[in-house]
């Protein structure tokens, strides 16, 4: 018994004289936790492969563990962005990567919430990458437009941030970013986008009717296939192109949570409200839908992100998520942090973070 109270005294002593300094223990932790995180190579450690993580899992309504749609596409040592949604860059420096050795952006379309962390991002780039050349945003026509505004919009800043650092540091050819556009493909085409060290990257056509152009893309590499649906109702065309792919990254909106959300707004008053949710139904494909398109092509799996609405309530998930299993079992619900690894030259399929 005295033991025990002797052992309790002791063990209480501790943490109050680790409390007391936890101060100075972080200061002695903090130099070699920085040193850690700043040599660390994520692209390095993954080896040679596809690799996809989610650094945006959600759509344009706020969700604690879904931020603006991005994925990340790592392959032949380069790390590529397919969208750039709030919070996305961010998400992508708390996975690991290096957000100054982004290469290219690819932009789906150019709704608000696939494109509001660009400014960010090709700063970030600029900054923390000692870049002499601006970052390449790929995407169909009308993405100069995009890219001009978002330059026009940071160029005060840019001026400050090179004044403040100079020319090793930020050099102005650097800074900003370039447009490379291309014509909408037509049905059943696919048009290179972007080929380098064994990795090639396709558009094709998407219905996201009335929002055009609107792309998915199709990366491969080493005999590894992913395909990233951008926002879509349930497409044809993505069906063609995702046949016997490794990883379908498809979007996905639950009608029957939306129409609830509808009903809600119209008897709180909300009309407004009320009429986004409706109008919503007609251009995203719902989870079963994605699940039917993952099974007619036979991918070897589904990867659900773009999750509309926010899944915030307990069972929200499996709610939304109904009908799936019956359809399609190989699938992943998403969240910010989900990511997995296509081995070069292999069949396997490794999901290598649920989230973060």
């Amino acid at each position: 018994m005295k033991k025990s109270l002797v052992l309790g005294l002791i063990i209480a002593l501790l943490g109050f004289v680790m409390y007391s300094q936890r101060g100075d223990i972080a200061m002695t932790i903090f130099p070699r936790a920085l040193e850690t995180m700043m040599t660390r190579d994520k692209i390095e450690e993954l080896g040679d492969g596809l690799h996809i993580a989610l650094c945006g899992a959600g759509g344009p309504m706020p969700a604690p563990n879904r931020s603006g749609p991005c994925v990340a596409v790592v392959a032949a040592d380069k790390l590529f962005l397919v969208d750039t949604g709030s919070n996305s860059i961010r998400n992508l420096g708390r996975m690991g990567y290096p957000v100054g050795a982004i290469n290219g952006v690819f932009l789906t379309h150019f709704h608000s919430d696939h494109i509001d962390s660009l400014g960010e991002v090709a700063t970030l780039r600029w900054a923390g990458g000692n870049h002499s050349s601006p970052l390449n945003i790929y995407g169909p026509e009308g993405v100069a437009d995009i890219v001009n505004g978002f330059n026009q919009a940071y160029a005060r800043d840019t001026v400050y941030r090179n004044d403040h650092h100079g020319d090793v540091v930020t050099p102005l050819t650097g800074a900003d970013m370039q447009a490379i556009s291309y014509p909408l493909p037509m049905e059943g085409e696919l048009i290179r986008v972007y080929e380098q060290d064994g990795l090639t990257v396709d558009m094709l056509a998407v219905d996201h009717f009335p929002v055009s152009p609107a792309v998915a893309y199709l990366f491969a590499y080493k005999g590894r296939t992913v395909l990233i649906s951008g926002d879509t109702n349930k497409s044809a065309n993505i069906e063609r192109f995702a046949q016997n792919i490794d990883l379908l990254v498809h979007e996905a909106l639950a009608p029957h949570l939306l129409t609830v959300m509808n009903r809600a707004a119209t008897d709180a008053g909300q009309p407004n409200m009320a009429t986004i949710f409706y109008d919503v139904l007609d251009y995203h494909a719902s989870p079963v839908q994605a699940a039917e398109t993952a099974r007619d092509a036979n991918v070897g799996h589904l990867l659900y992100y773009h999750i509309v609405p926010p899944l915030i309530l307990p069972g929200s998930e499996a709610a939304w998520l109904q009908g799936v299993d019956d359809i399609f079992s190989r699938y992943t619900l998403g969240q910010d942090g989900t990511s997995f690894s296509l081995p070069a030259n292999s069949t396997e399929i490794i999901a290598t973070s649920t989230g973060l």
